[in-house]
């Protein structure tokens, strides 16, 4: 069969340019890829970069769906569908509200695909596809399959250099996917040998791990460690802040290469933290947590959410001001968004708290539901100022990094991506995403 799978094109939130859009490939439509058999064929389309051709001649085609892209989804699936094309869908967002999602695509593929995508291919071919495919039950990380790493078009992207060493988290935070029915119930790490060779397949010294928590499993983790430090790498990676515990593995970060870690803090109020049981943070500890990893020449990028139930129109002045005060590196904004699926929806769904159920508003930069402290327009205005506040010139050279080896990563970030990001994406966009990406990694790898 010819295989198309496709990501939609997400909906650019008021600070996006298409280097986020640009940034990597699919990991997922990759790992299909690489899970199909070699007697198909397979093609991959990212709206965010192509057009879709829907008058390709297929036979099947896949999709993977976040919440915000749904909408866009559908539609897709209507045009092969009116081709007489079977469509399947899959991803977080089928996976976390498969009810809302199992009758707008031929078959939904619930949780992650390893098990099932072969069964799917050959119920295809005998024309006998089932409506749901779910097998997850005692996975383990044996039988997570690496991405096809060939089939990414270079050009396209600012970095192909991305690698997954897990599926889940330990933590079941009620804003998260991982508070989900359909959620994987358990943390499970694959083989460190498969990642590894994953490094190796990529051949880079720069390395970007997108695991949900690269320290679900401590112990792991620190194996993991110890067989990448030969390699010489500069990597990041995405943690709890309960690491502030974990002395040892940081220091163990630091002596592999690691470069900068994204931290959900979430918030600075401990009551809006406890509202949504994100029981690893301590907000009491988030100076020590930020101390212990700057102290170790590390970089935090810190997210937050704006709009939990414990926080008034004050919490944007005063994460501002504790975000300068700390010199974090970089921050990533979010209005609360709640998920359909998770158990913020439902508390929010119940309350009727929710006031837009259009899913293309639902990716953390549109308020869609009745905020407790604040009004609407409050969180909204709140949100659009401490992200064009924290990326002033005044308050990027006062989080200037101790540091002075890492001016030229920090600086690269707070101004060519975020203050200027506009004018970078024209030069990309002339010169080609690769190159600039390729130059990027080159500069940050020689920075000693």
């Amino acid at each position: 069969m010819k295989i198309k799978l496709i990501q939609p094109a997400m909906l650019p939130r008021p600070m996006d340019t298409k280097l986020k859009t640009r940034m990597s490939p699919s990991l997922a439509l990759l790992t299909i890829a690489n899970l199909t058999p070699k007697e198909h064929e397979v093609i991959i389309e990212n709206e965010n970069v192509d057009k879709i051709d829907f008058d390709e001649n297929v036979d099947l085609v896949a999709i993977t769906v976040t919440v915000d892209v749904m909408n866009r989804a559908v539609e897709i699936s209507k045009e092969f569908q009116n081709r007489g094309v079977k469509v399947i869908a899959g991803g977080i967002h089928i996976t976390a509200d498969s009810e809302g999602a199992v009758n707008r695509f031929d078959a939904i593929i619930i949780g992650m695909a390893e098990r099932v995508w072969k069964k799917v291919l050959k119920d295809v071919e005998n024309d006998s596809i089932k409506k749901i495919y779910y097998d997850m039950e005692n996975i383990n990380g044996n039988e997570i399959v690496s991405p096809d790493y060939s089939m990414i078009d270079n050009k396209k992207y600012l970095y192909t250099n991305i690698i997954s060493t897990s599926r889940g988290c330990p933590f079941k935070c009620d804003f998260c996917y991982n508070s989900c029915t359909n959620s994987i119930k358990t943390y499970i790490n694959r083989p460190i040998e498969d990642v590894i060779k994953d490094i190796k397949v990529l051949k880079t010294k720069h390395i970007m791990f997108i695991d949900d928590n690269f320290i679900g499993n401590p112990k792991w983790t620190k194996e993991l460690l110890k067989e990448i430090k030969p390699l010489k790498l500069k990597w990041n990676a995405a943690v709890t802040s309960n690491i502030v515990d974990m002395p040892e593995l940081l220091d163990e970060m630091k002596e592999s290469g690691c470069q900068s870690l994204f931290i959900g803090f979430e918030s600075i109020n401990s009551k809006s933290i406890e509202s949504v049981h994100k029981i690893q943070n301590s907000v009491s500890r988030y100076e020590k947590l930020v101390d212990e990893i700057h102290k170790r020449g590390i970089m935090i990028n810190a997210s937050f959410v704006f709009g939990l139930d414990e926080d008034d129109a004050e919490i944007f002045k005063s994460t501002l001001e504790w975000i300068v005060k700390n010199k974090i590196e970089t921050v990533t904004s979010h209005i609360m968004t709640p998920y359909p699926g998770t158990k913020l929806y439902a508390s929010l769904l119940k309350e009727n708290r929710i006031v837009d159920h259009n899913l293309s508003n639902y990716n953390t930069s549109h308020v869609v539901y009745k905020p407790k402290n604040m009004t609407a327009e409050e969180l909204y205005d709140g949100y659009l100022w401490i992200y064009k506040e924290v990326y002033t010139l005044k308050n990027i050279i006062k989080r200037l990094p101790k540091s002075k080896k890492q001016w030229i990563p920090f600086l690269a970030f707070n101004l060519l991506y975020r203050k200027f990001g506009r004018l970078t994406e024209l030069v990309c966009n002339i010169v080609s995403f690769e190159v600039i990406g390729r130059f990027s990694r080159w500069v940050a790898y020689r920075i000693k």
